[in-house]
């Protein structure tokens, strides 16, 4: 069972992200704030979820939550600052869009540089072990996945409504016989990936 979240004495907020390994589209994470005595039986790491699973336990969190957020770090800005530092930048614009400011940052992985003045604790692994951190992961990817497929309407060929831009051999073919969007992220396309399809 998921602990609601590591300093139990104050508001915290669970941290993670979603789409660090994608060739297109944004970095998108969330932060959410759970009241003390939240449980959803299906609540878990979003990986270990069905897509109907995810669904069903967003709409209960955005419902329940005392607070949460999403924002994003688009491919221009990955490119620009790398994905590592896009990562940490969305986690902190997710927690300056929440209603409450949080006492205490709960974040998922095994290291972050924050901007922001809050006390802050990373987790490996941590959205499989902090419900506060699951629900984060599960708002970050339920809303990625649907930017994505948003995406897929306008750029039918990448087939991004089923890889969510992850560098799936169809996806990568995609890229070798259409090109590159504006979505993509140009320091993510190497020539090798484009080799490896002949």
């Amino acid at each position: 069972m998921l602990e609601i979240s590591y300093k139990k004495e104050c508001l915290e907020a669970g941290c993670d992200e979603a789409g660090r390994g994608c060739l297109a589209g944004p970095v998108v994470a969330a932060a959410v704030i759970l009241p003390p005595d939240y449980h959803h039986p299906l609540l878990n790491d979003s990986k270990q979820m069905t897509a109907a699973q995810r669904q069903k336990v967003r709409d209960h969190i955005k419902e329940h939550a005392l607070a949460w957020a999403v924002a994003e770090v688009s491919a221009e800005e990955i490119d620009h600052i790398n994905i590592l530092k896009a990562s940490f930048e969305a986690m902190q614009r997710a927690v300056e869009r929440l209603s409450i400011r949080p006492e205490h940052l709960l974040i998922d992985g095994n290291r972050f540089y924050p901007r922001l003045d809050i006390p802050f604790r990373c987790e490996v692994k941590g959205d499989a072990r902090f419900a506060n951190i699951a629900a984060a992961s599960v708002l970050a990817k339920t809303y990625r996945d649907e930017y994505m497929a948003h995406l897929a309407e306008e750029f039918p060929a990448y087939g991004w409504e089923r890889n969510a831009g992850y560098p799936t051999k169809q996806h990568r073919e995609a890229i070798a016989r259409h090109g590159l969007t504006p979505h993509h992220r140009l320091t993510f396309i190497h020539d090798k990936d484009q080799l490896s399809l002949f």
